[in-house]
């Protein structure tokens, strides 16, 4: 598939030329507006409204500095972001990411992928994204809690409840979460508890949020799998990343039966031909913040391959978990001359546009970050309802939610692609009803 349909041209050429140096933007912009040609045929009213062109423009860009001071005392700056992207279906939505690779390119990426996520999940949930090139790596408990402060000090009055939602992304977790919103409670002297989303159980947090990323990914790839009489039990999986997404992607594949092999970080990558021993896993990841070679290290089983490429490993299931594009035309390749077939991003946007070709022509069932790894706003978005009301639900209650919800995920995504015209496209199908339920409501709104 290419971006041949006029109109969508146009747009693209546009935005493109109206964000130049923006790579991982444009190539989010292009993988989007090359599968809603039959919608804009369709629909006309579409493009007599401007809805794209208003679509691909953030609603607003924030960019600050982040200055505090380290455990040396010297003074340290760095570059806070949030790109409210899309408010149609509701308040603003999306992480805040911690990491040295953050611009405002990966950002206004991330921002615009969750525009259509969010209206997957059917939450009346908008789109948005934030975060800064601070690294909470190496960092003390003290450092990061300062640098968290200074964080929101500036940030905290784009936000609120009605407003803009946050959550975690990479490098931000429960602790970073729990000091951010400390900082907005004193700021503000209001305890707006649906105001941030992935906080402590204790303290207005959800049941399932931290697993629910990687839940929803391997509920996703069940339901691909049924649509061609398959199921997961007995399947050979391979999992990139070690963070919260690949760990509750590997203990729910362990508990539906099947048996992911691998793990990794930016060191290199372990096999466990047995199985991943999780709770090793996460001592050392969720506890220690040790690097991945460890669990070689403690498992004499396992075999740790510094660097190297994690998708080599044979495998029929795929679950790229880490960061964008981080499986590339290559590795797509090696991974259908193993025999995958699934893949299922639990990141966002993992898969280059030439892996994402190299399994559509190998008919491998591809299931794109804005469908499959849903799970995890959807269940933020049910932390709010929870908040909101004033109530605390179980854990079994809060999965059989994100259960549903993911269901509804892939029907939705199925039914699309259908529709327009690409029977068994999940990045046509996610694409298309996710736009057009962001597109009908801002129609009904207005020129806003």
């Amino acid at each position: 598939m290419s971006l041949t349909h006029p109109a969508l041209l146009d747009v693209y050429e546009t935005a493109y030329s109206r964000n130049p140096g923006e790579p991982e933007f444009h190539q989010a912009l292009y993988e989007v507006l090359e599968s809603l040609g039959p919608v804009i045929d369709q629909h006309p009213e579409y493009t007599e409204a401007g809805v794209l062109e208003a679509l691909v423009e953030p609603e607003r860009q924030v960019i600050f500095r982040v200055p505090w001071v380290d455990d040396n005392g010297k003074v340290q700056v760095n570059r806070g972001f949030r790109v409210q992207f899309n408010s149609a279906l509701g308040p603003y939505k999306g992480g805040l990411r911690f990491h040295p690779s953050v611009n405002l390119s990966v950002i206004k990426f991330l921002g615009f992928e969750q525009i259509f996520k969010n209206a997957l999940t059917g939450q009346g949930i908008g789109g948005a994204k934030g975060g800064s090139d601070f690294d909470p790596h190496g960092r003390s408990e003290r450092e990061v809690m300062r640098f968290c402060q200074s964080f929101m000090t500036e940030l905290y009055r784009h936000l609120g409840e009605h407003t803009d939602v946050p959550a975690g992304d990479i490098g931000v977790g429960t602790r970073e979460i729990g000091y951010l919103f400390g900082q907005y409670r004193k700021i503000t002297n209001r305890h707006e508890s649906g105001m941030f989303t992935g906080k402590g159980v204790l303290w207005g947090g959800a049941q399932v949020r931290t697993e629910a990323t990687g839940y929803g990914a391997v509920y996703f790839a069940k339901e691909m799998l049924a649509t061609r009489g398959m199921q997961l039990d007995g399947m050979t999986s391979v999992v990139s990343g070690s963070g919260n997404v690949a760990i509750y992607t590997i203990k729910k594949l362990q508990e539906l039966g099947a048996r992911p092999i691998t793990a990794s970080d930016s060191s290199g990558f372990v096999v466990d031909e047995a199985g991943i021993d999780l709770e090793l896993l996460r001592q050392i990841k969720e506890v220690e913040r040790g690097r991945i070679s460890e669990y070689a290290t403690r498992n004499p089983r396992a075999e740790f391959v510094k660097g190297g490429n994690v998708w080599e490993v044979p495998a029929q299931l795929a679950f790229p978990s880490a960061t964008q594009n981080e499986l590339d035309a290559d590795s797509a390749s090696s991974l259908v001359e193993n025999g995958v077939i699934a893949v299922a991003e639990g990141a966002n946007m993992p898969s280059t546009p030439g892996a994402v070709r190299v399994f559509q022509s190998n008919d491998v069932l591809f299931a794109p970050g804005k469908a499959a790894n849903a799970g995890g706003v959807a269940t933020s978005a049910l932390e709010m309802s929870q908040n909101a009301s004033r109530q605390r639900w179980g854990f079994n209650e809060s999965e059989d939610r994100l259960h549903e919800i993911m269901v509804d995920v892939h029907q939705a995504a199925f039914e699309a692609a259908e529709r327009y015209g690409s029977p068994g496209d999940y990045v046509v199908g996610a694409n298309c009803a996710g736009f057009v339920r962001v597109a009908d409501a801002m129609l009904a709104q207005g020129v806003i």
